[in-house]
């Protein structure tokens, strides 16, 4: 493994002839994506461990008697609100995670330019999804 990292840097070095790789609008892009990515999965645990805690009240107003249950409907309301709109968020998550393509169009610089500035902004949006999902159910 040690002579396979030797060789890419190697390799690496070789064809830059030592000077550093200019940063892309495309390599930007990604960046950009990536961080948006890394800021929505960041908060994803914290999202399942909030729907868990919701779904435990929710539980527990269930149990309840009758007269205490339909004393606790406008808060039952609020926690379904709450859990439902997590769920959005994670399964947003989910869904652009499945459909993003990390290779697209890497062969054409303004098809792929084009491609990551579209997915920058979906990701932006899944990200803003799951922080006000969470800012709304605390």
């Amino acid at each position: 493994m040690l002579i396979v990292v030797v060789l890419t840097a190697c390799n690496n070095a070789a064809n830059n002839n030592g000077a550093p790789r200019v940063k892309t609008k495309t390599d930007s892009l990604m960046d950009d994506v990536m961080e948006g990515h890394n800021a929505a999965m960041a908060k994803i645990s914290k999202l399942h461990q909030t729907k868990n805690q919701i779904q435990q009240v929710l539980d527990s107003i269930s149990k309840l008697p009758t007269d205490a249950q339909k004393n606790s409907t406008h808060y039952k309301v609020l926690l379904d609100s709450a859990f439902n709109r997590l769920t959005r968020a994670d399964e947003a998550m989910d869904k652009w995670m499945d459909e993003f393509n990390m290779d697209s169009s890497a062969n054409d610089v303004e098809k792929r330019s084009d491609y990551l500035q579209s997915e920058k902004i979906k990701v932006s949006a899944v990200k803003d999804e799951i922080i006000n999902s969470l800012q709304n159910a605390d």
